[in-house]
């Protein structure tokens, strides 16, 4: 339902920014979730599990929200019949599919590894989640302003390599750079990762003939793209356990 949602207002010219208000959103939430969970440690004085199980408060909050909504919700009919032949076996449909996983992948180690990755460099628990939270809430500027930008474009792919590089450098700044500078890499990270996961969900519309293939591309393109974005975490977790450091994941962000 709400990849149905976010492909119908991204080609509805009236609710043409209702995706990137939603994808702000997101971004706020997890720049708040980085940012207060150490503070909220030290607040309650229960460690850390009990810090990072208060956010099962809004989450549970959200669910009652939405929830009877959710069980209200009649599939059209119209949609219901339609369907999308040869989608799992177009190129285009993969290269989107892909390149949404691939920058989540990124997106996900940021959000898991960076604040070790700092700790481990010297920075203090509050500083490390405080540089995350920087660089998650700015997102928050280049997830409103590219999809306007990239629309503007006959072919997205200068867009996409330009916002890659960046990524790939303020992560390798983060790891490898002088921590003085810390602050602007993570500025720098952000503005990147916020116009990629963007335009990610961007290419999902430009690159659809209508609603109903954007649709069942969005159910493909997060579907699986997920799958691999969660691998992410994962391998700088085994690269650090095999290695004993962070420096080797210099070599998977490229």
């Amino acid at each position: 339902a709400f990849s149905r949602w976010m492909c119908s207002s991204i080609n509805a010219r009236p609710r043409r920014h209702r995706s990137g208000r939603a994808t702000a959103t997101i971004r706020c939430g997890a720049a708040a979730a980085a940012g207060f969970t150490v503070p909220l440690e030290h607040a309650m004085g229960g460690g850390w599990t009990w810090a990072l199980a208060m956010w099962a408060v809004p989450a549970g909050v959200v669910t009652l929200l939405w929830a009877p909504q959710a069980w209200s919700l009649a599939p059209v009919a119209s949609e219901a019949a339609y369907t999308v032949r040869g989608l799992w076996r177009d190129k285009l449909a993969w290269q989107v599919t892909f390149f949404m996983g691939l920058q989540s992948a990124l997106a996900y180690i940021v959000m898991s590894w960076l604040a070790p990755i700092l700790r481990e460099r010297g920075l203090g628990d509050a500083e490390a989640g405080f540089v995350l939270s920087l660089s998650i809430i700015t997102q928050v500027i280049t997830c409103l302003v590219v999809p306007a930008i990239a629309v503007r474009f006959r072919n997205q792919v200068g867009v996409a390599v330009v916002l890659a590089v960046l990524i790939v450098a303020a992560m390798l700044g983060c790891l490898l750079a002088p921590l003085s500078g810390i602050w602007a890499w993570a500025v720098l990270l952000g503005i990147a990762q916020g116009g990629s996961f963007a335009l990610a969900l961007t290419f999902i519309v430009l690159r659809s003939p209508d609603a109903h293939v954007a649709a069942h591309l969005s159910g493909m393109a997060q579907g699986v793209g997920y799958v691999v974005a969660s691998l992410g975490p994962l391998l700088v977790g085994l690269l650090r356990g095999w290695t004993g450091g962070f420096a080797a994941t210099a070599w998977l962000f490229v």
